[in-house]
């Protein structure tokens, strides 16, 4: 596998081209093709440039291979990478623009029960340009320009926990919003993490603005590591500690996942419960009707259950919101259109359903 063109900056670009004996002009061409998400065999440049090129970079890392289309609109990608495996990706269609959910890692080593992203486990890191590159595709696709993108926010809530991908994930949100690309400001962007205590703390020493959203699921230690490995490692205090602190430093509030599973955490203790450990933070809490994976035995909520816990939290004040079940009839949970195409056993295919 050649190097990806994607990972670079503005000024790593500009420095290939002046090693290559081009003229400063040459790193615009490339960077804004790059950003239209062109392959490199597309680019306007000389062919003696793109021979160079393609001689060190991957002509087109991430390519769209299969897109499915929910009756509520939302798409689901498949992308193929230059390796061989394969991610996936999800666009959804809000009043206030389109959101794309990107993956940062073919896999996951996380374990949680609810999420078919880790059934096979950890794989490999993405780079920071395959990142980027899904974002790419899918603007370009959906005919987005860098001046009118089709993609206007970005959540990194796909396959893969993206502060286990520490390094490539920084690059990526500073590519992102680097001047003259596609421009995506961080304040655009929400990042799920599973809780990676450490690497919260790390995180919020980088000046990176966005939406910080931890998956939480339970209201204690015990309850959570039934469901998440993880809590073995960070208790929901350490995750609070950790959630202050980034908001100290930011001046963001943080977002709180809570997937609402039958017979785990869903009666109206489990909602007082959590009222006592959030209220008065500088939180919200983002309700979710467990996306049903096959693999596992974890069963959804009824929409009465879930609107009754809402309102513990509402009456109770507690900021939250009952989030609205997106591309389910497409496989709209992380990893489940990934699980099926390995099932499936496919080594390629184009549809749009």
């Amino acid at each position: 596998m050649k190097a990806i063109l994607q990972d670079l900056t503005r000024g790593e670009m500009e420095a290939f081209v002046a090693v290559a004996g081009e003229k400063k002009f040459r790193a615009d061409q490339i960077y804004t093709g790059m950003m239209q998400g062109k392959k490199i065999s597309e680019f306007p440049v000389s062919p003696s440039l793109r021979e160079a090129l393609l001689a060190r970079f991957e002509d087109e890392p991430v390519k769209i291979i299969q897109t499915l289309t929910s009756e509520d609109g939302t798409k689901k990608f498949l992308f193929s990478l230059a390796d061989g495996n394969v991610i996936e990706g999800v666009l959804m269609q809000y009043k206030y623009g389109n959101t794309q959910c990107v993956s940062t890692q073919v896999g996951c080593r996380m374990g949680c029960k609810f999420c078919a992203s880790t059934l096979n486990g950890l794989v490999r890191n993405l780079t920071a340009g395959e990142i980027l590159s899904q974002i790419l595709a899918v603007n370009r696709l959906l005919g987005g320009t860098l001046k009118d993108r089709a993609v206007t926010n970005v959540v990194l809530m796909g396959s893969g926990e993206p502060l286990d991908n520490y390094e490539n994930v920084v690059k990526f949100l500073r590519n992102l919003s680097a001047e003259g690309g596609i421009c995506i400001s961080a304040r655009n962007v929400s990042l799920s993490t599973c809780g990676l205590v450490p690497k919260m703390y790390e995180f919020a020493e980088e000046g990176i603005p966005l939406n910080l959203t931890v998956s939480l699921h339970a209201v204690t230690d015990g309850e959570r590591a039934r469901l998440m490995p993880v809590a073995k490692a960070y208790s929901i205090d350490d995750i609070l500690k950790a959630c202050a602190y980034y908001f100290k430093k930011t001046g963001r509030r943080y977002i709180f996942e809570y997937s609402l599973v039958s017979g785990e955490n869903c009666d109206e203790a489990h909602a007082l419960a959590l009222v006592r450990l959030l209220k008065g933070k500088p939180c919200h809490v983002n309700l979710i009707r467990l996306n049903e994976v096959k693999e596992r035995s974890l069963k959804t909520v009824s929409e009465k259950e879930a609107y009754r816990f809402l309102g513990v939290l509402e009456k109770n004040g507690v900021s939250a919101t009952l989030r609205r079940s997106m591309g389910s009839d497409v496989g709209g949970a992380c990893g489940q259109l990934r699980a099926r195409y390995m099932e499936e056993g496919k080594n390629g295919c184009e549809s749009d359903a």
